[in-house]
């Protein structure tokens, strides 16, 4: 678990580098550091992770779609990141508490989303998106690597209450340049606070590739915080599955945080508001679909005789369904009116809230007038 001290100079030598039990070309490969924690795992688990990953990019779509359509203000695409999400999320336990960022619809998906649940903050609608406490995930995050250190805070309370926990941050490649990923990996350490940062290398914050932030693995700066950590492939569900399941271990049995490098790609923009083609080639997107992360699990469930086509066909029906689902929830969505954005926001009406709330009226009956 020793970081890499190669450069980063080739994306296909720098994928080498990472662990993993499925090759790109679907054939299961050895991997003593992971294979324990996977034992567990037979092939109807396997088919499972592999609806899981379906549906998941059956919503996406569904949401850039909804998006196009206006019936969004944003979506952040997760296109391509299927497995670092369902693996690691499918491995956290109902207790463990999620600090996200904004992309992750996956796991979301793991912890039991409801279809509205992935549509509400997008839309600009009243909430958080969801329940937190139901879901056990804190809200979607927008400033970038914030959520790393609300983590860590929910990690001390978890040693102050003695529960049986971990929070667990999950962040961008592009969050690793914020000084709140780092200062949380520092306070992470020096209280061996039971988080687990989980990195989704996709190796473009935005239009800035991942090698020109940093020249060597991002797994190798956490050690330099006394922190281990892991570089896993991330389109390799298997591996992410037991690479988390290693991290939760390692924080859940009293030995500080760990973190997890995630290596796989963002297949689409940056978000909705996003135009890629400006800033990378077609031949890079090219190579990254050859190890899409659906098509190597079906490729290793079919060379073992565990793939049929009434599996392939309740998936889709499965993922239609859902995503069927998430646009009733999102078109049938009633925006409250806009005067009530001052209710619940102190305990007490006070003056000063009182002569807002009549200047914001005033403004809001303009529009009418008009």
């Amino acid at each position: 678990m020793s970081p890499h001290n190669t450069p980063i100079v080739d994306t296909e030598h720098d994928l080498e580098l990472t662990e993993r039990v499925i090759a790109p070309d679907g054939s299961r490969i050895a991997n003593p550091q992971l294979d324990r924690y996977i034992q567990d795992v037979d092939f109807r688990m396997l088919r499972d992770l592999h609806r899981d990953m379906v549906v998941v990019r059956r919503i996406d779509s569904e949401g850039v779609a909804l998006q196009r359509q206006g019936q969004l203000g944003l979506w952040a695409p997760c296109n391509g990141q299927e497995a670092a999400q369902v693996g690691t999320g499918r491995a956290l336990a109902a207790r463990d508490f999620v600090f996200p960022s904004y992309r992750e619809t996956g796991v979301m998906y793991t912890r039991g989303a409801a279809p509205g649940d992935y549509a509400r903050m997008w839309r600009g609608e009243e909430g958080a998106a969801y329940d937190p406490a139901e879901l056990r995930i804190a809200p979607l995050q927008i400033i970038i690597g914030a959520q790393s250190l609300h983590a860590v805070g929910y990690g001390i309370g978890i040693q102050h209450d003695g529960a049986d926990e971990v929070a667990v941050a999950y962040f961008g490649d592009g969050a690793t340049s914020q000084g709140d990923v780092n200062e949380a990996m520092i306070f992470a350490s020096s209280y061996r606070a039971p988080v687990v940062f989980v990195c989704q290398n996709n190796h473009w914050a935005i239009s800035e590739p991942v090698g020109l932030q940093s020249q060597y693995p991002l797994a190798g700066r956490a050690p330099g915080f006394g922190i281990p950590s892991m570089r896993v492939d991330g389109n390799d569900v298997l591996a992410c599955l037991a690479a988390m399941r290693w991290a939760l271990d390692h924080a859940r049995s009293g030995k500080g945080p760990a973190y997890l490098e995630a290596v796989t790609y963002r297949m689409g923009p940056h978000t909705t508001a996003d135009d890629p083609k400006r800033y990378r080639e077609e031949t890079e997107l090219a190579k990254w679909r050859e190890r899409d992360p659906i098509a190597r699990l079906e490729a290793y469930l079919r060379a073992a005789g565990e793939l049929s086509q009434e599996h392939l066909d309740a998936v889709q029906a499965e993922a239609d369904v859902a995503a069927r689902e998430m646009r009733a929830a999102c078109i049938g969505m009633v925006t409250r009116p806009a005067i009530e954005v001052f209710d619940g926001v102190y305990a007490e009406p006070h003056s000063g809230l009182d002569r807002q709330r009549g200047e914001y009226a005033a403004y809001l009956a303009s529009f009418e007038e008009a």
